[in-house]
């Protein structure tokens, strides 16, 4: 049984060529719009570039929101205002359009990308939810051993966190020195609390995640991220825990 946590895909070679888009679709389209400017408005050459721009800024990267913005308002100087083919302006309503233009866009780049922040939560909250429903199911179906449950949660623990590896190790944590996370979502270290919104996860060491069956650690997830600094959200590392609760329903006191 496995579960999947819903995002849109972003290959690395994404970014360079939605970039190279953001700059030439601008170009392109005020060349063209350059063959009919006696027959379009300077609103309509506007409305029609910010679209450009919201489309590269809908791809979540501000950069090419960015370039898209300036290329937009370059070219359209360029193409669209006298003197044209040249990166002057001379009459003041085209100063103030092109930089509106600019503004706009800018603008339009920045809600776009609150949007898409917005949509990965709830994408992030949604695959979530179908770990703890998947460990879950998996604990009250009671067809999977201990240790499948186990490797269903670690798995999933892996992904809430953003670790590079998860796993579970019977008994309370012996070593001090090894930060642990609590069911209140708070990570402490050497007793003291570790502020992973501005630090994140300590780095290249174990965190635990703690087992507890009533008032007893039965067990803990002993979880690392050595590649990455890793800064899991409040809510993300309370997912952890409850998906570690998951595995005290089926501890039988044996190494699963």
């Amino acid at each position: 049984m496995t579960s999947s946590i819903s995002e849109w895909p972003r290959a690395p070679w994404w970014r360079p060529t939605v970039r190279a888009a953001a700059v030439l679709a601008p170009l392109l389209t005020c060349a063209i719009l350059s063959t009919v400017r006696d027959n379009v408005t300077d609103a309509t050459s506007v409305l029609v570039l910010v679209v450009w721009v919201v489309a590269a800024a809908a791809t979540g990267d501000r950069l090419a929101g960015v370039l898209a913005a300036v290329s937009a308002g370059a070219w359209f100087d360029f193409f669209l205002t006298e003197p044209y083919l040249r990166f002057t302006i001379d009459d003041a309503d085209d100063i103030e359009a092109t930089v509106l233009l600019v503004l706009i866009s800018l603008a339009v780049t920045e809600v776009a990308l609150w949007g898409y922040r917005q949509q990965q939560r709830a994408f992030r909250r949604l695959g979530h939810l179908e770990g703890v429903l998947s460990a879950a199911r998996a604990v009250a179906e009671g067809d999977m051993h201990a240790g499948a449950v186990v490797d269903v949660v670690s798995r999933n623990i892996t992904h809430v966190l953003d670790a590079d590896s998860c796993r579970y190790v019977e008994g309370p944590v012996h070593d001090a020195r090894i930060a642990v996370l609590d069911h209140d979502g708070v990570v402490t270290r050497n007793g003291y609390p570790v502020d992973v919104d501005r630090v994140g996860l300590p780095f290249d060491e174990y965190v635990a995640v703690l087992v507890r069956r009533g008032p007893h650690v039965v067990g803990h997830f002993l979880v690392t991220a050595a590649s990455h600094m890793t800064y899991p959200t409040l809510e993300e590392r309370q997912v952890a825990v409850l998906l570690a609760d998951q595995v005290a329903a089926v501890h039988d006191g044996e190494a699963p």
